[in-house]
């Protein structure tokens, strides 16, 4: 249950969304250091940690599928060099203690064609309802950031998480998978292709960043179940939650080559358990940006209201928030 009070919708019609130049002003006149502690406190109080944790399980649950689905189909395709691309990848990536069971995973699977098909249709099945379902709880936790108690009806919940699935889930996946494996394929792309590792990194590194702040960006829009103001209102939040995400990864990176004796100790479930860690930090970065596009929002909408008033014109507010026009946690 979110314990902040709801975002107001500024108003219903085109003409008066909340454009870049409302989202300029309010950049220029608001502090950091104040637009952190409300969005930090919107974030807190609208349980962001709790949907933090079900959005990251749920990414986790999807990544695991779709990587099985990957290799499922590697195999149906029988392309040596693709194949090899994708083994030294995942080797480079995996813990040294993981290297027997990932070489049992990636070796070329046995027995029928059929049956390879088959495993390859029901880990993309299972990618996609997981995907689906993790859209569903991303859709949750911006609604309680927002201050809004009720989702979507069921059937409109999930034809829409299923959307976003599509749209921004996989996009998210490919990007975060394209940045964490940037240095290692390129190396592999090195060894099997001879392509240099300088120009794969130029070329793919734009892509992946591409890719995360596109998905980041439709799932601030999409997700919640209100008006949301337009793209260049959105930006920030996605700029940080990519930047949040970044720095995120590198420390999980950096936490797992200082602590030699993890791999050690856990063995094979050092992937797993690094796999849960950044998923839950991932899923953390995005519900902090739905926080802080919210606070924008309020100021933006501050803003309006005070150029309306200057000129004359009474603010036109949205009949779904009728309430008060400042949102902030109630402690």
């Amino acid at each position: 249950m979110s314990s902040v009070s709801e975002v107001p919708e500024v108003a219903a019609r085109d003409d008066e969304r909340l454009t870049a130049r409302d989202a300029w002003a309010v950049l220029r006149s608001c502090r950091v250091t104040e637009l952190w502690r409300t969005s930090w406190s919107r974030f807190r109080y609208g349980d962001g940690f709790s949907h933090a944790r079900a959005l990251g399980l749920q990414l986790s649950l999807a990544a695991v599928p779709l990587l099985i689905a990957a290799i499922g189909l590697s195999n149906l395709l029988e392309t040596p060099s693709v194949r090899l691309l994708v083994d030294r990848t995942v080797l480079q990536l995996s813990p040294s203690s993981s290297d027997a069971m990932v070489r049992r995973v990636l070796s070329p699977w046995s027995g029928e064609p059929d049956g390879i098909l088959l495993a390859t249709v029901l880990g993309l099945a299972a990618a996609t309802f997981a995907m689906a379902t993790a859209m569903g709880q991303l859709e949750r936790g911006a609604n309680r950031i927002y201050g809004i108690q009720r989702d979507r009806p069921t059937v409109a919940k999930y034809r829409r998480a299923l959307l976003l699935a599509g749209l921004a889930g996989v996009p998210l996946l490919v990007g975060s998978l394209l940045v964490t494996t940037l240095v290692a394929a390129a190396e592999a792309m090195d060894d099997v292709y001879g392509v240099e590792e300088e120009g794969v990194v130029l070329v793919v590194g734009p892509i992946a960043v591409g890719l995360l702040l596109a998905a980041i960006t439709l799932m601030l829009r999409r997700a919640p179940h209100r008006r949301q103001p337009g793209w260049s209102m959105l930006v920030l939040g996605s700029v940080l939650a990519l930047v949040l995400w970044t720095g995120f990864t590198l420390l999980l990176a950096g936490a797992l080559d200082l602590i030699g004796e993890l791999g050690s100790a856990y063995g094979p479930l050092t992937g797993v358990i690094a796999l849960l860690f950044w998923a839950q930090l991932t899923s953390a970065a995005i519900f902090l940006a739905f926080a802080v596009s919210a606070e924008l929002e309020l100021a933006a909408i501050r803003t309006v209201e005070g150029r309306l008033a200057r000129n004359g014109t009474p603010p036109a507010a949205d009949s779904r928030s009728s309430g008060s026009t400042t949102a902030g946690a109630t402690t």
